[in-house]
């Protein structure tokens, strides 16, 4: 079964500094219907103006994967971090027993876009961990994290694997998807057809009881998505 999520229908928040999409319920955006997928809990797509961000916050028990799309993000935590994210480097903070950070646009000129996602953790409390990589544009799958850190992917405290598909112009990509699991798809550049589906950047799905799934571009221009292979 494969259940559309598009860009149109996202919850929304819209303050002077910031503009947020809400793939999932997230702060004053609620929606039954859409509370997450697995253990997926949030995808937010923010536009950061020129020098503004989120404070300091704290957060726990949770793994928080942000790709920042245009822009780079100024990073603070209390473990001790001071990192820059530069576009399509991912980053994987593990919030364990309590962890607080700082977000900003780190230019003073241009704008920031990222996606913000949320996945819960399979185990509670523990020590923060923060990782950060590049993986490149390589046309394809390319495993981003991994339960172990295999292969030198990020690892994350989850039964799950991320994923980024890249498709060339008039590419496509079969996916075999092992009994049991789920899928979760997030279109982020250009247009893709999923099964019998056209997803659009910004759309996603939610894919249940399949075990292949079947992506192409029949586009001009390159299309990328995140896929969430979840217990």
């Amino acid at each position: 079964m494969i259940s559309l999520r598009l860009s149109d229908d996202r919850g929304r928040a819209r303050f002077s500094w910031l503009d947020s999409k809400h793939s999932f319920s997230f702060g004053n955006y609620y929606d039954p219907a859409h509370m997450g997928f697995s253990k997926l809990r949030v995808i937010n797509d923010d536009t950061v103006k020129p020098g503004a961000g989120f404070g300091t916050h704290g957060h726990r028990d949770m793994e928080i994967i942000s790709l920042v799309l245009e822009g780079c993000i100024e990073h603070r935590d209390s473990e001790g971090n001071i990192e820059t994210l530069p576009p399509g480097e991912f980053q994987l903070m593990s919030a364990g027993q309590g962890v607080t950070h700082s977000e900003y646009n780190a230019s003073k000129v241009d704008r920031l876009r990222f996606l913000q996602i949320w996945i819960e953790p399979n185990e509670r409390g523990g020590k923060p961990g923060y990782q950060q990589k590049s993986f490149g544009q390589k046309p394809g799958l390319t495993t981003i994290a991994t339960p172990t850190g295999k292969a030198n992917t990020l690892k994350i405290r989850q039964n799950c694997y991320l994923h980024q598909l890249i498709l060339d112009p008039d590419a496509a990509f079969e996916l075999s998807v092992n009994k049991g699991r789920k899928v979760y798809v997030h279109i982020f550049v250009g247009s893709m057809q999923i099964n019998d589906h056209h997803l659009d950047a910004g759309d996603g799905a939610k894919i249940s009881d399949i075990q292949t799934i079947s992506f192409s571009n029949g586009a001009s221009s390159k299309a990328s998505a995140l896929v969430f292979d979840l217990p």
